[in-house]
């Protein structure tokens, strides 16, 4: 990476892994250090990101009342994502910022690989769909346990979402352990996430501190 680009580090998990939490802690460490810094998340607040998460609450469904099938979601979500890319991500590190996003492509990878079955080349199409977009720097994947995760959902109090059935929580699990295999030429870092707040953010800057020169 040349001198005058930034970072770009992506926090992955299943759901309440706690990658909101964590991307608003680091991005909270590196302001305080005056590092210039645009913590975001996907899917986007762009207008297909808005769509998508409409998709992703119920609001949105196709005919027969039902969710649109997992190559649907594959291709909206990484519609958002190069949007996200193009607008709001590398305008950013072109300035030699640091950019911190809660998910990225391996959350497709993971959540529409799973949800499409029986399908063996899931993987490798969704990857295909996001060959054009900015690799990361760094991922960092927030290991928790299935169960501690339904536990942390349970406390939100939010609206269950699409993908938070337990049983697909525990593949998303298992596929996130794995993460590296599927996507053998980034940087992947796998960290315990099920302790305190405090000791998994200091996992996680330990983690952030492979990025730096």
């Amino acid at each position: 990476m040349g001198s005058k680009q930034g970072r770009f580090v992506v926090l992955e998990g299943i759901d309440g892994a706690g990658t909101t939490t964590h991307v608003a802690r680091l991005a909270e460490r590196l302001r305080q250090m005056r590092v210039p810094l645009r913590a975001t998340r996907e899917p986007s607040d762009g207008p297909v990101g808005t769509l998508v998460r409409q998709v992703l609450t119920g609001r949105v469904v196709v005919p027969g009342g039902r969710a649109p099938g997992w190559a649907t979601m594959a291709l909206l979500f990484a519609a958002d994502r190069m949007d996200h890319v193009e607008s709001e991500i590398e305008p950013f590190l072109a300035e030699g910022g640091v950019v911190i996003s809660d998910r990225y492509d391996a959350s497709s990878l993971a959540y529409q690989s799973i949800s499409s079955g029986t399908e063996k080349d899931a993987v490798e199409w969704i990857r295909s769909l996001n060959r054009y977009v900015r690799r990361p720097d760094l991922t960092i994947v927030l290991d928790v346990s299935p169960e501690i995760a339904a536990e942390r959902r349970l406390q939100r109090g939010e609206a269950a979402q699409l993908y938070e059935q337990n049983e697909v929580q525990r593949a998303l699990a298992a596929f996130y352990r794995d993460l590296a295999r599927h996507m053998p030429t980034d940087r992947v870092v796998v960290i315990d996430a099920s302790g305190p707040v405090d000791e998994v953010h200091a996992r996680v800057w330990a983690a952030y501190g492979l990025t730096q020169p």
